[in-house]
Formats: structure tokens, C-alpha cells, sequence
């Protein structure tokens, strides 16, 4: 694997455009699109939160067919508790962009964060509609990844190739998030593009592979979110030979499809809100690899553990506390936890001394800026 730069306009076939429309006070970026040039087919996975703001509920149902050939993003507007009128807004969203795009308004996607519970501007996005098309360009792939951010100190971006069957394919996302960060999904947008040609069945499988071990093993606050979704948009203008069963292609583009989204994962955990340190936690020796992710969290998102490293002193005594709320039969004499610390990063190893199960986790201290960031937010 090559890593390249670039993100969402990185894989052949693919334009972005982004800017301000008028929905955030602060003339910051606001509002994106991507687009392929070429059919796709295309997967995607959403919040477990049974409320569910109006554009993920749109794009539940426009994915089905998995077509998608175009995602409009806004930001400053989540498009949540908005009712009838929210769920309107983003349907038209996608009319309109489909009639610039010339395309299905099924094969749009439509994604929105910011504040709940307000009115959706949607007439500044249509009057900004034509221009945001015109605009489209394989050089703006960071124009869309600044129009998704909110409280988000930076852009995040990724993009890798990998030579699938002796041609070049290519992977690239963007995704924002830095608060209400929490598993299944969390406050967080991301979008991923590739040129390689793939089955859909193989697309969904390895987009649900991916999310696993990175947007699902994260965590800022322990905080779940309305509007939270990935989406993967594939062209095949890499023309490689079609993926079209379980083998060593696959797991090539499944390797490459983890690093992006791992390395976009991380990059939330390190922009957290107020976030000075960064950690990862292991936990090994479990029966299951779901219960060592579970025992993983549960030390993640413990207030103790957090503001301890924040102060610099990780006290492993808080971390076998939060082992030990899960329930699982570790014992004093099984535990064994080990901790080190490289700069701004800390690693934390716990051994549950049960089995031979491991998993990953990734999280950020807690510090008086994340109060500050989400008292002021509104």
C-alpha cells in the first residue's frame, strides 16, 4: 500500500466543492458536495440512535438500492427534531441536486451536523445549489472536508493505493467529528470514494469490516448522535478486474479501505474536543473479542481514567475499577495492566488473563476546554 495524498477526489472519477452558503454565523465553510463522474454502487452504515435526524432517515432509504452517486453535506444545521418539515428539506435537497447533476434523486446522499432543533435554512442551500456544482473539481476534495466541520480544529483527510490484479486502485475519505463521540456511530460524518470496481455484497462487507475497528472504536465522551454516518461510493475507473468474491483482491481493498478509515478515526480522537492527550487501549486475554471491546470501553469512557490522564497521571487502580464494573470473573491475580507514554500519546494494556480474545480502542483525555466548547455551543 501507497499512501497518497488527498482525500475524497483522490480515486479517478471523482469531483468536491465546498463553501460558505450562508448557514453558519461565522462565514466558516458550510455546505459540500462530492460527485462521480461515472455510475457507482455504493454502501453505508448510520447512528443506533433511535432518534434520527431527517437526512439519515433519507439516506436509509436512498441506499437500498445502492447507486448513490453524489453526497451533499451541510454543516451548522443537524436537520434534526425538525419534524415533517426536516424530512421534506432533505428530500428536496436531493431533488435539487439531481436536476444540476443530471442523476436519480435515489442516487443522492444527503448529510447534515450542527445544532438540533433548529429551523432548516434550507432556501440558502438551493440558492447556492448552482454555484456548488459549477464549482466541482478533482482539486477541491479539501473543500468538502471543511464545509462538514463544526467544532473540529482541523480537516480530516486520508487517501491510500493498493495494486489490485496489476491495476492502481485507489481509496480516499474525508470525515469531521471532534465531541459526542461514541460508538454505533457518533457525532461524526464521514465519506469514502474508491475507483475500484467491486460487487456490492463485497462493498457492504467490508465497509461494516472497517467500521468495526475504527469509527466504531472510538470514543470521546460516550456521547451517541442523531446524524452520524459513512458512506462508501465506488466507481471502478481503476478497471481493475471486478472483486466479485471473498479471496486475496478483497482482502487487499479491505485492508486499504481499514487504513483509511482508521487513520480518519484517530485523527477525530486527536481533534476532540479540548483533547491535550490521546490513548489507546488494548485489552487482551479476553473470552471474546467482544468482550474485550467492551471491557476496552468501559475504561475509554471512565471519567476517572480520562481526567487522570489529563493531569498526567494514569492511575492504573481506576482502570481495573472500570474492568471490574463489566462483570466479567477477572480476578486481582488474573488482571494485568501495563501502561506507557510517548509524548502526547498514552497506551494502556490490559490483560483479563480469561482467554486468548483481543481488541482496540481509541480515546482522548478529559479537560476543562470540552466543558467550555459544549457549554458555549449554542
Amino acid at each position: 500500500m501507497k499512501i497518497v495524498k488527498g482525500g475524497v477526489t483522490a480515486p479517478r472519477g471523482f469531483k468536491a466543492n465546498g463553501f460558505w452558503a450562508g448557514i453558519k454565523r461565522s462565514g466558516k465553510p458550510d455546505l459540500g458536495l462530492i460527485f462521480s463522474d461515472a455510475p457507482c454502487v455504493a454502501a453505508a452504515v448510520f447512528t443506533k440512535n433511535s432518534v434520527k435526524a431527517a437526512p439519515v432517515i433519507v439516506c436509509m432509504k436512498n441506499i437500498k438500492k445502492g447507486d448513490s452517486r453524489a453526497v451533499i453535506a451541510n454543516s451548522g444545521n443537524a436537520n434534526c427534531f425538525t419534524g415533517e418539515y426536516g424530512i421534506m428539506y432533505a428530500e428536496k435537497m436531493t431533488e435539487i441536486i439531481a436536476t444540476h447533476l443530471d442523476i436519480k434523486k435515489s442516487q443522492v446522499l444527503v448529510m447534515s451536523t450542527g445544532i438540533i432543533g433548529r429551523p432548516f435554512p434550507y432556501e440558502k442551500i438551493k440558492g447556492a445549489v448552482p454555484a456548488l456544482v459549477k464549482g466541482l473539481s478533482s482539486k477541491k476534495g479539501i473543500n468538502f472536508a471543511k464545509a462538514i466541520m463544526t467544532t473540529d480544529k482541523k480537516d480530516k483527510q486520508a487517501a491510500i493505493q493498493v495494486e489490485i490484479n496489476g491495476k492502481v486502485v485507489t481509496i480516499g475519505g474525508c470525515a469531521k467529528g471532534s465531541g459526542m463521540i461514541e460508538p454505533n456511530m457518533a457525532t461524526m460524518l464521514a465519506s469514502v470514494t474508491t475507483d475500484a470496481a467491486i460487487r456490492l455484497p463485497l462493498l457492504k462487507l467490508a465497509l461494516k469490516q472497517a467500521v468495526d475497528v475504527s469509527f466504531n472504536s472510538i470514543t470521546v465522551d460516550g456521547c451517541m448522535s442523531t446524524n452520524d454516518m459513512v458512506s462508501v461510493l465506488a466507481n471502478g475507473r481503476a478497471q481493475n478486474k471486478v472483486i466479485s468474491a471473498q479471496g486475496e483482491d478483497f482482502e487487499l481493498f479491505c485492508d486499504a479501505l481499514k487504513y483509511v478509515c482508521l487513520k480518519l478515526a484517530k485523527d477525530i480522537v486527536i481533534d476532540g474536543e479540548g483533547a491535550e492527550r490521546v490513548f489507546e487501549i488494548t485489552v487482551t486475554g479476553a473470552k471474546t473479542k467482544k468482550q474485550a471491546k467492551t471491557a476496552a470501553m468501559k475504561v475509554a469512557n471512565s471519567n476517572l481514567v480520562k481526567t487522570a490522564d489529563y493531569t498526567e497521571n494514569p492511575n492504573w487502580g481506576r482502570v481495573a475499577a472500570a474492568i471490574g464494573a463489566c462483570g466479567f470473573k477477572t480476578t486481582e491475580e488474573n488482571l494485568k495492566i501495563d501502561f506507557s507514554v510517548k509524548k502526547n500519546f498514552i497506551y494502556i494494556n490490559a490483560d483479563l488473563g480469561l482467554g486468548e480474545a483481543s481488541a482496540t480502542v481509541y480515546t482522548c483525555d478529559l479537560t476543562h476546554g470540552y466543558i467550555d466548547i459544549n457549554g458555549k455551543y449554542n
